[in-house]
Formats: structure tokens, C-alpha cells, sequence
């Protein structure tokens, strides 16, 4: 079924005389929201205006030079507008169905398939691949909890981590020299981000894309926690994943050292997402519960201590 002409009016929005009905999925960062809306009751799609002001045509120019070299694993996007106006940038995309996002070692492993395939993928093959995300860089991330170190004890004591784990996490780091590889990344691989659709994979949003070390999109997928979508990691689970990637990717990866540097990262990204869960838990903004972010706040530390007793247990 092709869409009508008028889909989109000349503000930006859906044409309200030409859908039959619509329901929201989601909320943007900038407060816009994601709809599937119907033409049929049968017939539907998804419409996603620009949800972050600030990555204008990025998610389009991904489709056409990065997903153009996929399998079937992410929604095609029908339609589009790109506009200096931040109000006159949408997409239409493809709908895909009823998406059920649930973290399990069926769907993690699945996942992972695809996560080694795409970081196989040369880089120099990919074209001019943003190299840096919304995020910031794990450098920057360490050096803001280094920055704030005094804050980083107090808080780490207050929620039980012991303070002989807190020394060891903090001595680790001290001497940790960051991997230089990079490879293609999703960006945003949190469990809300991919889902099983009629049983088969789908992999969502990629407007995150760009160039990073592998230990990004595995920490977003293993140890990344969310208030939606809460998930339980185990230490054994977490070896799995981490084994099963090793297995799979292409590119030439000395094993042990790769686990270990997975440790350091997730504990100083977990560091770093908790200081930002407990400034989120004492200004109370509103965008997600009390009960969400505490319970988003348990699974990292957990996730945390985890990833502190591993690398204990690693040694030098």
C-alpha cells in the first residue's frame, strides 16, 4: 500500500484527514512523540519525527550507507524529510508489529551474532562514519569520575560497595591503557533497542551510529541497565556473552586481554551511570519513576560489583 501524498502536512505533522487512527509509542528527548498510525485497519506504519534536535538527517544517512549493507534485521524506512528546520524533520518507517522487548540468553546470544558480524565489518569500507555518538567518549567518561572522586567513595560506600572494592576498581583504572580499536556501533544498544518480532530479530534505532571501541555496544547489551526494560545479569551469563562474541567476530582480538578491558570499562561506565541515576533520583525530573530508578540503580550496582570481583579475581 502506498502512502498518500499528503501523509505529512507542511508543518511536519501527520494529516489527521487521512489517518484512521494512531497510537503513541514513544517519547522523544525532545519531548516529540513516536506513533504507529493507520490508513486500513489492517494497514499501518510508524511515524518518528526528529526525537533529538541535534541529529538532524543523521539516522537517514545511516540507513542509506550503513543499513543499505545489512541483512534483514532493522525496519526500512519508507519515507523521509531532512530540514535546517528542526520541526520539518521526520521519517516513516515500515511497522514491523508488536515488538516484545525482553532480555533473555536466547535474544542476548542472538544479538550478539549480529553484533560480531557488524564490528567485523572494516571500517574503511564503511565510509565517513560519524566517530563520536551522543554520548561522551569512555576517556571523557573516566576522567568525570576521576574528577569526582571523593563523590564517586561516598556515594560507592553509601550503597554498600565495600571500600577494599572501591580501592581495587580505582587502582585498576590507574593503570588501564584504552584499546585502540574501533569498529561500527550502534550507539544505543540497550535492551529497548532491539526486539523478537514473529520470532525473528529486529535491531532498532540506529541514529547512535558511529565509530567506537567494540566494549560499547557489548556494555550497552550486557551491563547497560534501563528503567523500562529491567533485566537480572549474572556473572556466569555475562561470560557467555562476552565468550560467544569472542567466537564470532573476524578481526584479530588477543581474548584475555579483551575480557579484562570489558571489566574496566563496564565498571567505570557503571560508576559514572550510577552518579548520574542517584542526580536523577534527588532532582526527581519526572521523565521516569521513583520505583524505576531505584530499581535501575540496584541492577547497576549489582552489574558493577560483578564486574569488580572479575577483575579481582583476574589479578594483574
Amino acid at each position: 500500500m502506498e502512502l498518500p501524498d499528503n501523509m505529512v502536512t507542511a508543518n511536519g505533522k501527520l494529516n489527521e484527514q487521512v489517518v484512521l487512527k494512531k497510537e503513541i509509542l514513544y517519547k522523544g528527548m525532545n519531548g516529540k512523540f513516536v506513533e504507529r498510525f493507520y490508513l486500513t485497519p489492517e494497514k499501518s506504519f510508524i511515524f518518528k519525527p526528529l526525537t533529538n534536535d541535534g541529529q538532524i538527517g543523521k539516522e537517514v544517512w545511516v540507513h542509506e550507507h550503513i543499513l543499505s549493507l545489512f541483512p534483514d534485521v532493522y525496519p526500512k524506512i519508507i519515507t523521509y524529510s531532512i530540514s535546517e528546520h528542526t520541526e520539518l524533520n521526520w521519517m516513516i518507517f515500515e511497522d514491523l508489529g508488536s515488538l516484545v522487548h525482553e532480555f533473555n540468553e536466547e535474544t542476548a546470544m542472538d544479538v550478539i551474532k549480529w553484533m560480531a558480524w557488524w564490528h567485523s565489518i572494516p571500517v574503511e569500507k564503511l565510509g565517513n562514519v560519524p566517530k563520536t555518538g551522543l554520548k561522551p567518549k569512555i576517556e571523557d567518561i573516566m576522567s568525570e569520575v576521576f574528577l569526582k572522586k571523593v563523590e564517586v567513595y561516598r556515594l560507592l560506600a553509601a550503597l554498600d560497595v565495600t571500600w577494599d572494592n572501591i580501592e581495587g576498581i580505582f587502582h585498576h583504572l590507574n593503570i588501564w591503557k584504552l584499546s585502540k580499536k574501533k569498529v561500527l556501533s550502534h550507539g544505543d544498544l540497550h535492551t529497548g533497542n532491539f526486539a523478537i518480532v514473529a520470532n525473528e530479530l529486529k535491531i532498532l534505532d540506529w541514529e547512535h551510529t558511529h565509530l567506537n571501541t567494540p566494549h560499547w555496544d557489548l556494555f550497552h547489551l550486557i551491563d547497560m541497565a534501563h528503567p523500562l526494560f529491567p533485566k537480572k545479569m549474572t556473572s556466569q551469563l555475562r561470560e557467555s556473552i562476552l565468550a560467544s562474541y569472542l567466537s564470532q567476530v573476524e578481526y584479530e582480538v588477543d581474548c584475555a586481554a579483551f575480557i579484562k578491558e570489558y571489566y574496566l570499562f563496564a565498571s567505570v561506565f557503571s560508576i559514572w551511570m550510577i552518579l548520574l541515576i542517584q542526580k536523577d533520583l534527588v532532582e526527581n525530573g519526572g521523565k521516569w519513576s521513583e520505583a524505576q530508578l531505584n530499581n535501575q540503580l540496584d541492577e547497576t550496582i549489582s552489574s558493577l560489583q560483578q564486574c569488580i570481583t572479575a577483575l579481582s579475581n583476574l589479578g594483574e
